[in-house]
């Protein structure tokens, strides 16, 4: 796991997400962000890439040494997504990442401060990568554009479940609690509810952005499309001991009724403009 250093800018591999405290971003992608080939081949000193994203990720590192953190995860520059091995060990970890780390900063460009009132109107809640990065944190702060919080996710745990329709008692629990637990005894079908508003970039990532929220770990086949969704559902029934599955929306793969849903309810995908990795962020 790389970490990007607060003070110096410069990523350090750790050998285990748990051998350092650390906070982490959770944001939505925009133009031009800052990403890990900037950050490798940035010779030591002050972060200057002359791209756009310098500002969110001085912003969050700025943030992340105001509580005492050396290190914050970034997926923009933290991640080398030219190694396809390295995706998918990310992808595949990145529930656990959240989960492991002391803060998650949610970083809500769209909504200036004194707005707390308006955060159903940010984009950040139509993103399927969001989700779990509101669920995994053991804390999540909630900033604005300017950096300024906006609360965190446990105070406003009753606006955010009548957003998302997640259970209060998941966003309002203390930070020790184990959010596998609260999980575990959340039923399939409702869990798979959470993802019925949001998009992702690319149509496997509707399914790759939910197996944190069931414990399971799948290949990644981009190109698949929609039977990524089929084959986390299949994992699912393997692992777990629910049949409220069975009860969850109907047709499969080639269109014909069947027990697997081919899509999540109402769910959107968003064309990418890129099919190579790009600051469009077509796997975040």
């Amino acid at each position: 796991m790389r970490l990007l250093n607060t003070e110096t800018f410069q990523l350090e591999s750790f050998a285990s997400h748990e051998t350092t405290s650390y906070a982490i971003l959770s944001h939505t992608w925009g133009k031009d962000e800052t990403l890990f080939e900037d950050i490798r081949i940035k010779p030591p000193g002050p972060l200057n890439t002359g791209k756009l994203g310098d500002a969110k990720v001085l912003g969050a590192c700025a943030k992340a040494r105001s509580r005492g953190y050396r290190y914050i995860w970034i997926d923009t520059c933290c991640i080398d997504k030219s190694s396809s091995a390295e995706l998918s060990e990310a992808i595949n970890s990145m529930f656990e990442w959240y989960r492991t780390s002391q803060v998650c900063y949610a970083y809500l460009s769209d909504i200036t401060h004194g707005d707390e009132t308006m955060l159903d109107k940010s984009r950040w809640f139509t993103r399927g990568w969001t989700l779990q990065e509101l669920i995994a944190p053991c804390e999540v702060l909630f900033c604005s554009r300017d950096w300024k919080t906006l609360g965190n996710r446990r105070d406003l745990a009753a606006q955010l479940s009548d957003i998302t329709g997640i259970h209060g008692a998941i966003l309002r629990r203390d930070p020790g609690m184990n959010v596998n637990r609260l999980l575990a005894e959340t039923s399939v079908a409702a869990r798979m509810s959470w993802i019925r508003h949001r998009q992702t970039t690319r149509k496997e990532d509707m399914a790759y952005c939910l197996m944190g929220l069931f414990d399971v770990n799948m290949p990644l086949l981009y190109g698949e499309g929609t039977k990524a969704y089929a084959r986390l559902q299949q994992e699912i029934i393997k692992n777990l001991d629910d049949q409220s599955i069975l009860a969850h929306w109907p047709g499969t793969m080639d269109g014909s009724e069947g027990l697997l849903a081919r899509v999540p309810p109402r769910s959107q995908f968003i064309a990418t403009m890129h099919p190579t990795f790009s600051s469009d962020r077509p796997y975040f």
